[in-house]
């Protein structure tokens, strides 16, 4: 007989969540949570493998008056004080990190250059734990980078914390070695009035899966979620996010988009939006959209929408996946442009939108270049 505490929770709400490994049972590829994820390719990231002591480095240059980066001890309060693991993999990450990131930018800071920072893979042979925390003080306002190159097999938590009033942009690129393996959850807290827009580009890895967690704790918070990746043959790229509307009066919005090009090029979209029965006043929409570029590339894409109250400003979810448009091609073509140059117009197009949300002019450059050198490798 199935008792309550092995029953599957009926809802996101009600989903397990522990800082202890132990506490979640063994992976078996069956759990809705993992049933798209290749558990094979994570290496030990889905064990109790001993991290490397050092897996991975950060770099970072000036920091503009206002803002601190330092290393903190495990026992430092603000340690899980924003994200509390809720799969096994965040919970390994968790309990194996050794020494934790604090990003901080001081109340009523406003830097009007962005803050870039680097974590460098030092190699995907053993397993590294990362842990990051970032916090936004009161009426602050910042833009912050966050890169990721270099070859690991790392699990990783990032938690944000955005105080009321405060504005944050978050740029998060993963621009991995082929080799690489990376789990990682970050989990943003908006304060009263608070807002987050984060920006979520995926190109490198062999292996990645992004989990992106929001809560609030005051009315009028606001969080805007953008995501961008490109998945090449044999490349595995899985985003998933959970937006819980727990205040009333705040607003969301999700919008993704995908490329897949080459054999078993493989991309994973799943955005859950709960809207719980004290969050009257909720704006929310979600909305995913992948383009094929070649056969044996699989795109899947699950938006959910949860609600348990009827007083909501608005509610919503789209989900599209196709080929390359047939048409837009022979209107390009038709004007004199050749076929190769046309299909790089219409990729760049596409993703022109989301691009454009990086307020770094230099990075917005580096990644349409990057997205246009793929396509060109191919041949496209």
């Amino acid at each position: 007989m199935t008792t309550q505490a092995s029953a599957p929770p009926e809802t996101k709400s009600q989903a397990l969540r522990s800082y202890d490994v132990a506490d979640f049972p063994a992976l078996t590829g069956l759990e809705e949570e993992w049933r798209f994820t290749p558990l094979k390719r994570l290496r030990g990231l889905v064990g109790v493998a001993p991290a490397a002591p050092a897996g991975v480095r950060h770099e970072y240059g000036d920091l503009p008056q206002g803002v601190t980066v330092e290393r903190i001890g495990r026992d430092d309060p603000r340690m899980g004080g924003v994200l509390t693991p809720f799969d096994r993999v965040s919970a390994l990450a968790y309990g194996g990190v050794v020494e934790p990131l604090l990003v901080s930018v001081a109340a009523d800071t406003v830097v009007d250059t962005p803050v870039g920072l680097r974590v460098v893979g030092e190699g995907a042979d053993a397993v590294a734990f990362g842990h990051t925390y970032v916090e936004v003080g009161r009426f602050a306002e910042v833009t912050l980078v966050l890169e990721h190159v270099g070859s690991a097999t790392l699990a990783d938590n990032v938690e944000v914390s955005v105080a009321d009033g405060a504005k944050l942009t978050l740029v998060t690129v993963a621009d991995w070695a082929d080799d690489t393996v990376q789990a990682q959850h970050l989990k943003i807290r908006l304060g009263r009035d608070a807002k987050a827009t984060h920006v979520q580009v995926t190109l490198g890895g062999d292996l990645v899966r992004q989990f992106t967690s929001v809560e609030y704790t005051g009315r009028g918070g606001e969080a805007e979620l953008y995501g961008l990746y490109f998945a090449d043959s044999g490349q595995h790229l899985e985003h998933r996010q959970l937006v819980d509307h727990n205040v009333p009066d705040c607003r969301s919005y999700v919008g993704y988009r995908g490329a897949l090009q080459g054999d078993d090029a493989r991309t994973v979209w799943v955005g859950d939006v709960l809207i719980r029965a004290e969050a009257t006043g909720t704006d929310t929409y979600e909305i995913n959209r992948n383009l094929l570029l070649s056969d044996g590339a699989r795109a899947d894409s699950v938006p959910n929408l949860e609600i348990e109250t009827g007083e909501i400003a608005g509610a919503g979810h789209a989900s599209a996946t196709g080929r390359f448009d047939d048409e837009q091609l022979f209107y390009l073509m038709a004007r004199g442009i050749p076929e190769a140059e046309a299909r790089r117009l219409v990729v760049r197009g596409f993703f022109a939108e989301l691009i454009n949300k990086i307020p770094v002019g230099e990075l917005r450059e580096r990644l349409g270049d990057a997205i246009e050198a793929r396509l060109t490798k191919v041949g496209a």
